[in-house]
């Protein structure tokens, strides 16, 4: 698997998420053991329903794993370039000059984790990756081109 990018705060919500799944397992684990002990299996709904948490909280843990081991925490410098780490405000092409919208531009990892995030794979986030305000440039997205110009950018709290 390759390395990608993420920043300090998207690492910190995965590991605290992790952490917190591995918290409950103790306490999942002894309710499947407890469910099991009650006897057949097939018509029990407490070990079937125990039995499927557990499966889902492993699943996740180890997708969490795997994300926290192959994610790069960038380094994010304070200057006007648009990298992730960065909250970036932009105006659409055809928008009034006060209809601006802001983003934070985040690693794939990042993407669900915050309904402002905007990850640098999408094709408006790779298109404005190293540019810098003031610059307009054209989105190349599967329904047509648009244009975009960076309004602001600044480090994200």
């Amino acid at each position: 698997m390759d390395y990608f990018e993420i920043t300090p705060q998207g690492m910190a919500a995965l590991q605290a998420e992790y952490k917190e799944l591995r918290a409950k397992r103790p306490t999942i684990v002894k309710r499947l053991a407890a469910a099991a002990a009650l006897g057949d299996r097939s018509e029990n709904a407490e070990y079937t329903e125990s039995k499927r948490e557990l499966r889902q909280l492993d699943s996740r843990s180890h997708f969490l794993d795997k994300q926290i081991r192959y994610g790069q925490v960038v380094e994010v410098a304070a200057d006007d370039s648009v990298v992730i780490g960065k909250t970036v405000t932009l105006l659409f092409d055809g928008d009034d000059a006060d209809d601006v919208e802001t983003y934070k531009i985040v690693g794939p990892a990042e993407a669900d984790t915050d309904a402002d995030n905007l990850t640098s794979v999408s094709p408006l986030g790779a298109a404005l990756l190293n540019h810098k305000v003031g610059e307009t440039v054209t989105v190349h997205a599967p329904a047509g081109d648009y244009g975009v110009t960076i309004k602001k950018v600044e480090l994200t709290a």
